[in-house]
């Protein structure tokens, strides 16, 4: 129960749901056209086991992000990968990411087609969970993502299609995502063993493991998403534009 009572937890729960949503709003698309082809009797129990296979699987992934985050200079890596992934959801290309996925007439076929279909399209989902969930201490890192998956599983394969609508309606919200992962970004990086280990690693330069420090890199990363996001968004617009005529 103590778990459940500090905020760093709750916190962190929070900006996973966010990731979750923001990030795996392909997935009830992907459900839907793997899905498409089973008899109706069948098509309920395709996305439950579908939906399952692909949460255990991204839990294990996540697993061996946590143990990969620990090694010096990964956690730089992963917050660079984050920034790339918040700059392309505030700028993202125009492609049917989707046109691959195949439907299959066999209820096993088509749980197969969704977890393969969720592994590929998940890194940036890891990547950006593990770092959530470092904020939240090493103790509660593994409970903690499981308990996030959890939560966010309904809104995931039920809700997405209506946040997707509201994303629409309300840009705000896939600019605040993008912010966030610059968030986790900035706090990933000076949190990263190579800078917090002043006895290890020791001709990098150390970041103090303050929260001053901490909130200045979060607040720096989120800043950082949103300018070159907007920059790179603001370049596309006349590029599209001139395809389309």
């Amino acid at each position: 129960m103590e778990l459940f009572m500090t905020p760093e937890f709750w916190v962190a729960v929070g900006q996973i749901i966010m990731i979750d949503i923001l990030l795996g709003g392909d997935n009830a698309v992907v459900i839907a056209l793997a899905c498409r082809k089973l008899p109706p009797a069948q098509r309920t129990k395709g996305i439950l086991w579908g939906t399952a296979g692909a949460i255990i699987l991204r839990v294990i992934l996540i697993f061996f992000a946590l143990t990969l985050l620990a090694i010096p200079f990964l956690k730089l890596v992963g917050a660079i990968l984050l920034v790339w992934i918040g700059i392309k959801l505030l700028a993202p290309e125009h492609d049917d990411a989707h046109g691959n996925i195949t439907g299959s007439d066999k209820l096993w076929g088509a749980v197969k087609t969704v977890i393969i279909a969720d592994l590929v399209m998940s890194v940036d989902n890891v990547i950006a969970i593990a770092g959530a969930a470092q904020g939240a201490g090493a103790e509660h890192q593994m409970p903690l993502v499981i308990f996030g998956l959890l939560v966010s599983i309904p809104i995931i394969v039920w809700g997405s299609q209506l946040v997707i609508k509201l994303m629409d309606k309300f840009p705000m919200i896939i600019t605040l995502g993008g912010m966030l992962l610059g968030w986790i970004a900035g706090t990933m990086a000076v949190s990263d063993p190579a800078l917090a280990n002043p006895a290890a690693w020791t001709w990098v330069p150390k970041a103090p493991q303050t929260d001053l420090v901490k909130y200045a890199a979060g607040i720096g990363g989120a800043l950082l998403v949103l300018v070159i996001g907007k920059w790179v968004a603001a370049r596309n617009k006349p590029a599209a534009t001139a395809t389309q005529s």
